[in-house]
């Protein structure tokens, strides 16, 4: 069986390459199978294989996973939400959202007010607001810029799954999400998240949750740039 393999972001720089065919030899493979086949093309993905999840039609998958000819599939190293994006054809997007335009995924500079929109209400006694903006250092190294690339399908299915979350963990918020791809100065915002609650409490618990589950779970990566040179967060050895 023949399957398309997608990669970002550390895996795509290494292998050279943002998609291709790996074959395998079985009707009805797994995940398990998939990563055997990985590393007969690719010996030194074993090394990488803690650091890297598959996903199955834009969801993570186990290796029991079974896989069909027709599914979409890609590496997904891990997130910290290249050199820059890969480019897209002209009939692919560059931004996405959901029909509320409550969780969005774009290119363009984010807009505080815009996201605040989405969670103002006359019952909500408190509006909690958080921007996650570029700094110019990490640790002992000075950065200049930052690159971020992203699965952008999968990228706003995982958005709206974490707002899905906080509604059911904290059933009186309102959440919205917006993050920002391509290169970042220093400054710029690189994701906006507003929470509105009846009371204050919640607001908090929520934005946080919210901000925590992204670094978890929304496929996007970023490369810092400094006088030293680049590199990709959380790429393992």
């Amino acid at each position: 069986m023949k399957l398309q393999i997608k990669y970002f972001a550390g895996l795509r720089e290494r292998f050279g390459t943002a998609e291709e065919t790996i074959e395998i030899d079985a009707h009805a493979p797994t995940v398990a199978d998939l990563w055997r086949a990985l590393e007969g093309a690719h010996p030194e993905i074993g090394r990488m294989k803690k650091f890297v999840r598959v996903a199955v039609n834009r969801d993570f998958a186990d290796e029991t996973t079974r896989l069909a000819a027709d599914d979409e599939i890609a590496l997904i190293p891990p997130v910290s939400g290249g050199a820059g994006e890969e480019p897209r054809s002209e009939d692919e997007p560059t931004e996405l959202e959901d029909p509320t335009g409550a969780f969005r995924i774009t290119l363009e500079a984010l807009d505080t007010d815009r996201v605040r929109t989405h969670v103002t209400r006359p019952e909500a006694g408190a509006i909690v607001l958080f921007e996650g903006v570029v700094r110019d250092h990490t640790g002992d190294h000075d950065v200049s810029h930052l690159e971020y690339e992203t699965y952008l399908e999968m990228t706003l299915d995982k958005l709206v799954q974490t707002g899905e979350e906080v509604a059911e963990k904290w059933e009186q918020c309102q959440i919205a999400i917006h993050h920002r791809y391509g290169r970042l100065e220093i400054g710029e915002k690189a994701v906006v998240i507003a929470v509105s609650s009846p009371h204050r409490a919640a607001a908090f618990e929520a934005c946080q949750y919210a901000i925590d589950r992204l670094k978890e779970i929304v496929p996007i990566w970023k490369k810092e740039v400094g006088p030293d040179g680049a590199e990709w967060i959380g790429m393992g050895p």
